[in-house]
């Protein structure tokens, strides 16, 4: 999945330099509540070791995404699947100033198709909280219908959206 790329993005491990950033993401409820909750700084340190230890034993994560031409990350788009989860998931969110450009579109189609015909995973969902409108947008713009709602994990019900 490293070094994966579309038109405008490019997926990559995380860095030293993304800390302060996914810091201050996970700081605020209204970006933090739908994926783990406000985390202190150490916190979010322990979260982006966690996904890169999560690529070394799986080849695969949520990974920091990044515009080309830039290089600025945008947010986190990839997949999980951790002992204890159900199922590998699509997960992903993105940075405010990044959202309603289409990163999220572009970024999950891409890491879709890798998953489904790369990994030839045999089953991808999101599971997304019931409350979190956006995130069920995107999951149906990128193809994934309602399956289920399930308790996951020590997270609460969560709504299953099954890729085909």
């Amino acid at each position: 999945m490293i070094g994966l790329e579309t038109e405008r993005l490019i997926f990559r491990q995380w860095q030293n330099t993304d800390y302060q950033t996914l810091s201050r993401f996970y700081s605020v409820e209204e970006n933090a509540r739908y994926v783990g909750g406000v985390k202190t700084p150490e916190e979010s340190w322990r979260l982006m070791a966690t996904y890169v230890g999560h690529y070394e034993l799986k080849g695969y994560s949520y990974l920091a995404v990044a515009e080309k031409e830039s290089g600025v990350l945008i947010g986190t788009v990839g997949l999980w699947k951790s002992y204890s989860w159900p199922e590998p998931e699509l997960g992903y969110w993105l940075l405010p100033d990044s959202q309603g450009k289409g990163y999220g579109v572009e970024a999950g189609l891409a890491v879709k198709e890798f998953a489904l015909n790369i990994l030839k995973l045999e089953s991808l969902v999101s599971y997304i909280d019931p409350s979190n409108g956006p995130s069920k947008k995107l999951a149906q713009r990128l193809g994934a219908k309602y399956d289920s709602t399930i308790e996951l994990l020590d997270f609460g019900d969560h709504e299953v959206y099954r890729y085909k």
